[in-house]
């Protein structure tokens, strides 16, 4: 009798494990979506470490205005594409073809669908829980 478990005990443990488990994964959830994605430092397209003053203007006289956040190389194609959709071809720029173009495509819609991810109520919803669960001093 003296070797009787106490499961209460036992299924009360098991509980606080898997909803640590549980906590940990949405934190990395969290961390991996604003470290590999929302990071200021670094160029959205090529991962490549950009300054806090980098404009965001590209074209001879600055005249297009990017939405994300390039090095100076992608911001340079990033002009190119939009004005081969334009219709203006640069014949030496032979490799802009029609499957570049859809790269850029896939990625711009992979930067929507980010950006409704990160939005969704869902996501939000895991924020809120995480702000609820932080430490108290």
């Amino acid at each position: 009798m003296t070797k009787i478990i106490q499961l209460d005990g036992k299924l009360q443990h098991t509980k606080e494990k898997k909803a640590e488990i549980i906590r940990k994964q949405k934190i990395l959830a969290v961390q991996k979506m604003f470290q590999c994605t929302q990071c200021i430092f670094k160029c959205e397209k090529c991962g490549t470490q950009v300054g806090h003053d980098q404009e965001s203007k590209v074209g001879p006289a600055g005249d297009l205005k990017v939405p994300y956040r390039f090095c100076e190389s992608c911001s340079e194609e990033y002009a190119d594409y939009i004005k081969r959709l334009q219709g203006n071809v640069t014949p030496e720029y032979y490799w802009h073809n029609q499957d570049w173009i859809e790269v850029w495509n896939k990625w711009i819609d992979y930067q929507k669908v980010m950006d409704c991810y990160l939005k969704s109520k869902e996501f939000r919803r895991l924020l809120e829980e995480l702000k609820d669960t932080r430490p108290k001093n």
